[in-house]
Parts: C-alpha cells; structure tokens; sequence
C-alpha cells in the first residue's frame, strides 16, 4: 500500500494519464456493448421471411419487414429494398456503400480501445524509467542503501503494473468487439447474397422471356 501510494504521489504525471486512460476504456466499452446489445437481431430468423416476400415482389412487405426488425440490421435491409425499387443494375455497388456506411457506425469509438492498448504500456514504462533513474541518483547522494533502492524500484515498477492493466482491458475489449462487429458485417453479406439473388432471378427471367419472343 505504501509503494502504491509513493507512486500515486511521487510519480503523478504517469499515473494520471494511465487513469485517464482506464477511464477511457471504461467508457468506451460500457458504450459499445450497449450499442452492440441493442441493434443485435436475429437474421436466421429474418432471412427466410424476407427470401418469401421478395420471390413474391412484394418490396413493400419487404420494407415493412425491415422496419419491424429495426436497429443497424433493419437498417441495412430498409436501405437494401429502396436500393432494390430504384436502381437494380446498381444494386451490388449501392449496397457495398450503405453497409460501409453502418460498418463505419459499429467501428465508432473502437480505435480509441486500440491506442490505449497501444500507449499504456509504455506509459507506464516510461514512468518505471524515470522513477529508476531517481532512484538511482538518491543512491548515489546518500550512499549504499539497500532498502531505499528495493523501495524505489518497487515503487517504479507499479507505473509499469498499471500501465499494462490498463493495456489488457483494452485490448480484449477492442478484440471482442472487432469480432462483433465482423459478425455485423457478415449479416450484410447474408442480406446482399439475397437480394442479389432475386435480381439475378428476374433478371433470367427477362431474358428467357426475350429468347421465346425471339423464338416466335
């Protein structure tokens, strides 16, 4: 207790940042599960009812669908039938630009979890240098000391402890909610591979369709 607290005081500059920092992450993690929590939505469940509504052409129920599941899936699959209505040729293109655009959504925040992950260690390592170097030169003023030096490395070595606490918390948090968020982007891909399907369909339609006329 008495080392924690001879860092907290003696070595503040260092360990200020890395409660920032802890608070950060803290912050940022509580923000982005909540967010995560509640845009999750089951798409095994939403893609055979959507699949029946489309090979019917019926967009509007489509849409309706869409708007009942809401969240960032909802969303996309809203976006995905106006696309749809609109412009069909395009539809592959239009839709990559509005999954971007929801990716973007579910990455916001995250590169902060990565830098801190990044930084904090040598945060810490910076201020365990320091505090040796100090430590050090007391040493050399006041003489052979043994149990002043194992108190100032000890001491130094806190800041490093902290440093990469901070750092670990980080990291997983940032790990688990990058998975997260590819498990998001591999739901798009699940609705785009759908309607993609459905346009490939009416688009054999039409041209089996002019090879009869043809034909006759």
């Amino acid at each position: 207790m008495d080392l924690l607290l001879k860092t907290i005081v003696d070595d503040w500059w260092v360990v200020l940042p890395i409660l920032l920092c802890s608070i950060a992450t803290v912050a940022v993690a509580i923000d982005r599960w909540a967010y995560y929590n509640a845009n999750k939505r089951n798409v095994i469940e939403l893609i055979p009812r959507l699949q029946k509504e489309l090979s019917r052409n019926n967009l509007m129920g489509a849409q309706n669908l869409a708007v009942q599941c809401g969240g960032i899936i909802g969303e996309v699959t809203e976006e995905a039938v106006r696309i749809l209505s609109e412009q069909k040729k395009g539809f592959s293109r239009s839709f990559d630009i509005a999954a971007a655009l929801a990716s973007r959504k579910l990455e916001h925040r995250l590169t902060i979890l990565g830098t801190i992950g990044g930084v904090a260690p040598f945060l810490g390592l910076l201020g365990t240098v320091v505090r040796i170097l100090f430590t050090f030169q007391d040493l050399a003023a006041q003489g052979n000391q043994s149990a002043a030096v194992a108190f100032g490395i000890g001491s130094a070595l806190i800041a490093t402890a902290l440093g990469l606490g901070v750092a670990i918390i980080a990291v997983v948090c940032y790990n688990a909610f990058q998975s997260t968020v590819k498990r998001f982007e591999d739901d798009f891909q699940l609705i785009k591979l759908l309607f993609l399907s459905f346009v490939d369909s009416e688009e054999d339609i039409k041209v089996e369709s002019k090879s009869a006329n043809v034909a006759l």
